[in-house]
């Protein structure tokens, strides 16, 4: 994992990805590039090894749901242990917290909130896709 590590701290990037040898850098806020590539190319989250800047209850479900087989973490939260302890996947983190903080009015995160009652990376992945699914209505309403 140091070279994941090593390729987040020096890219100041979000998410790195490595799949069969190949490298891929991610740079979007939130769970979105874990999001589109579970949505959309789940085949690159299958049996891959991430580095991360922050894993919380979301993106920890899906991580498990995509079959990630070793996370880094820089901040990880509490909350998200129960999926990953209940996962074949390992993981390891800097730093663990009792909850994601966003930087925008030192609030909770959001999704942490919205998967706060989800047990299972099953049903964080539902909860996240309804949440997502009502967000788009809202917004073409």
């Amino acid at each position: 994992m140091k070279d994941l590590i090593d390729i987040l701290h020096r890219e100041g990037c979000s998410l790195v990805v490595e799949k069969d040898g190949e490298v891929s850098i991610y740079n979007q806020k939130g769970v979105r590039d874990l999001e589109h590539l579970l949505k959309h190319e789940p085949e690159k989250l299958r049996g891959a090894r991430i580095a991360d800047k922050v894993i919380g209850k979301a993106a920890a479900g899906i991580a498990v749901k995509g079959g990630v087989k070793e996370m880094y973490a820089e901040v990880l939260s509490r909350k998200a242990l129960p999926i990953l302890d209940d996962s074949d996947m390992r993981y390891t983190y800097g730093e663990l917290v009792d909850e994601i903080i966003i930087k925008e009015g030192d609030n909770r995160c959001p999704l942490e909130k919205i998967v706060d009652g989800a047990t299972t990376a099953d049903e964080v992945v539902e909860t996240l896709w309804a949440h997502f699914d009502e967000m788009k209505n809202k917004h073409k309403a």
